[in-house]
């Protein structure tokens, strides 16, 4: 039976999965108000949201009552999950919750001596696919998503990265940790698209796969942050913020692949995805799953995916504060992200700048004036140096991409694309999933 939390009458097992936070973890949300709206979350039409006017109307959302409340209340919404284990660092240091976390992963929860009820049940609810994921589709939806992580994400993944910083309430916790200062950057960036790779390989998502592994430490490291920021309310003010890292601010990130796709379905009339878009969806829902993200900010429609990511945007505050947002988008386009110094190693890494600063230019709508201000440039070089390899990159990706169309070529096709992936992971370094996540006092003072 479905519990009814008042005054969410659209989702109201989401509103009491909030509102526990408080009863079962009181030390770390036993101060937040979950009958509030945080700073952050705006419905009035006359305070500017993230939801640029190029992109949609801000008003339908707003007049839709069930997109307002599933927003407001993912707002509000951490991981009653992980968060209870990431609260252990009281007892134990972060490397020993990782060591533990790790060995149950690989060995099975029994190989963790005295394993703390708050792992067994983190694993258990890893474990238990709920009867809502398609798991027929999800190792074929890997297998159409390797494609584009090959060919098409080494280039994009910095740009992409980028696109996480630029608003203050969402990129808080990041600065925070102190993970994105200096020579860290790089191994963030590198650890980032290293999960989102590995996560593409064969079988990585199984119960004993390197993807489902890498899946439960970065869902840690979330909590970490969570558990580090609430620690320290001088820091963390949860009346402007809100929760660190709410189920939301997860969503853009893990359904930025599948958006793209719904906004061409979209273009072409369609509100449906099709068979190879839809495997596609179906391994990008069942990743986010392991990552905490609950069914309902999941859709399963070209339609609903474009509803959710633009519903967030237009119920987030506007605000790029340069002492946030802008050091984090420094760093991090200033992280030399290649292993080596070779001349390969220095070309590659100018290309690779430069098409992160044009697909980053896309989300400013092409407005290089925009971008700039966010201190990213796009240039006449930059334009010079994706104009030639486009031929290259882009060819490539279509060429692939048509050839795997075709049974006859699909196994050697899939063969290519693994290998490539194997080389990223080289490329990227071992994820470790280890971030550094430091006392919030020493790292960073921001008022709103």
């Amino acid at each position: 039976m479905t519990t009814y939390c008042p005054g969410t009458p659209h989702y109201p097992r989401l509103a009491r999965r909030a509102h526990d936070q408080r009863s079962q973890l009181a030390a770390l949300y036993g101060a937040i108000d979950f009958d509030a709206e945080p700073h952050r979350f705006t419905t009035d039409p006359t305070v500017e949201s993230t939801l640029p006017r190029w992109v949609a109307e801000r008003a339908p959302i707003l007049a839709d009552d069930r997109l307002v409340e599933l927003i407001r209340t993912a707002t509000l919404l951490g991981d009653v999950i992980a968060d209870p284990y990431a609260a252990l660092a009281q007892r134990y240091t972060v490397a020993e919750l990782i060591d533990m976390l790790r060995r149950a992963c690989r060995s099975g929860i029994d190989s963790v001596v005295d394993a703390p009820p708050e792992l067994r049940t983190f694993l258990a609810a890893m474990e238990a696919t709920p009867p809502w994921i398609d798991l027929r589709l999800v190792e074929e939806g890997a297998r159409y998503s390797r494609l584009a992580t090959a060919l098409l994400a080494p280039f994009l993944a910095r740009g992409a990265f980028l696109a996480t910083f630029l608003n203050t309430y969402a990129a808080l916790p990041m600065a925070l940790t102190g993970a994105l200062s200096g020579r860290r950057a790089a191994r963030r960036v590198n650890e980032t698209a290293g999960f989102f790779t590995v996560t593409t390989l064969p079988g990585a998502l199984t119960r004993h796969g390197a993807g489902f592994e890498a899946a439960a430490m970065v869902r840690l490291m979330h909590s970490l942050v969570r558990y580090h920021a609430l620690t320290h309310p001088e820091q963390w003010d949860h009346r402007v913020y809100g929760v660190p890292v709410p189920q939301i601010d997860q969503v853009p990130a893990g359904l930025v692949d599948i958006y793209l796709l719904a906004m061409s379905a979209a273009r072409r009339g369609r509100t449906e995805f099709g068979a190879r878009e839809r495997a596609m969806l179906e391994f990008s829902r069942y990743r986010c799953f392991l990552l905490g993200l609950p069914e309902e900010l999941l859709p399963t429609t070209a339609t609903g995916v474009i509803e959710l990511l633009h519903a967030r945007a237009a119920l987030l505050r506007d605000g790029f504060d340069d002492a946030t947002c802008g050091a984090l988008v420094r760093s991090t386009m200033s992280a030399y992200l290649r292993p080596g110094r070779s001349w390969f190693d220095r070309a590659a890494d100018a290309v690779e700048r430069s098409w992160s600063r044009a697909f980053f230019l896309g989300f400013c709508g092409g407005n290089r004036k925009q971008a700039a201000g966010m201190s990213v440039g796009f240039g006449i070089a930059d334009a010079a140096r994706v104009l030639v390899t486009a031929p290259f990159i882009l060819g490539r990706f279509l060429a692939v991409l048509a050839a795997g169309r075709w049974s006859v070529l699909r196994d050697r096709v899939d063969e290519y694309t693994i290998g490539l992936v194997r080389a990223r992971l080289t490329t990227y370094g071992v994820p470790e999933f280890t971030a550094e996540v430091r006392d919030p006092v020493s790292a960073h003072r921001h008022t709103p």
